[in-house]
């Protein structure tokens, strides 16, 4: 049995208006997917933008900038002659701080910014060259709009809850280490060394109930790293 030209070209393009409402629809998917994503931090950037209206930035000062490790680290009380102004938010990963840039950089005008993300990162598969390209977008983003604040990059840290990531995590932190020695205002701040024991593995008393963040030991060693650089 064979099917005439009429029927085949009917067939043929009903087959097509099929397949392009199935692209339509899959892209629609893609642009919601990427503005819910986006929007994900709006209410964070709110947040931080009323944080400045309320107490209007000073240019010059220190800024942390990162994910929950720097969300969680108590400045006032680790840091408390640095003035420094914490902008962390959780879960967030390099390019959500280059996209929000404007809200959480800009307005501060910062002479130095310790950055800590690239954990979030690789624990939703990105690779260690990714997170260090990506880094290297954030470094030039700063060079670009404030061509003499020093960025200081700290470590990827090892937890107990993501070690089996850490050879990719040190990857990346072995990465931008490099770039660091060759970029007189990007600084790498090694955190990471300490947190490890004399049997290679994550020291388990640096961390609360989850294995991923720190505790009071935790920041302690963070801090006693960092103080001096603050100072400078």
């Amino acid at each position: 049995m064979t099917l005439n030209r009429s029927v085949l070209s009917r067939l043929s393009t009903s087959s097509t208006r099929r397949l392009g409402t199935v692209v339509a629809l899959a892209l629609l998917a893609l642009s919601v997917a990427v503005a819910q994503e986006a929007d994900r931090w709006q209410p964070a950037m709110d947040r931080f933008a009323e944080l400045d209206r309320q107490t209007p930035p000073t240019p010059g000062g220190v800024l942390f900038l990162g994910s929950s490790s720097i969300r969680m680290w108590d400045l006032e009380r680790w840091l408390p002659s640095s003035g420094a102004v914490n902008r962390g938010f959780g879960g967030s990963e390099i390019a959500d701080s280059i996209r929000h840039f404007d809200t959480l950089v800009a307005p501060h005008a910062p002479r130095a910014i310790f950055f800590y993300a690239g954990d979030n990162d690789v624990a939703r598969g990105k690779s260690a060259e990714v997170v260090a390209a990506d880094f290297s977008k954030f470094r030039a983003l700063v060079a670009q709009r404030l061509p003499r604040a020093h960025v200081y990059y700290v470590a990827i840290k090892p937890s107990l809850s993501r070690w089996t990531l850490w050879p990719e995590m040190a990857r990346a932190n072995a990465s931008i280490a490099k770039a660091a020695k060759t970029d007189p205002l990007l600084s790498f701040v090694d955190v990471a060394s300490p947190m490890i024991d004399s049997s290679g593995e994550p020291v388990a008393s640096l961390f609360i109930e989850d294995g991923l963040h720190m505790n009071d030991a935790g920041y302690q060693i963070w801090s006693d790293i960092v103080a001096p650089l603050v100072i400078n």
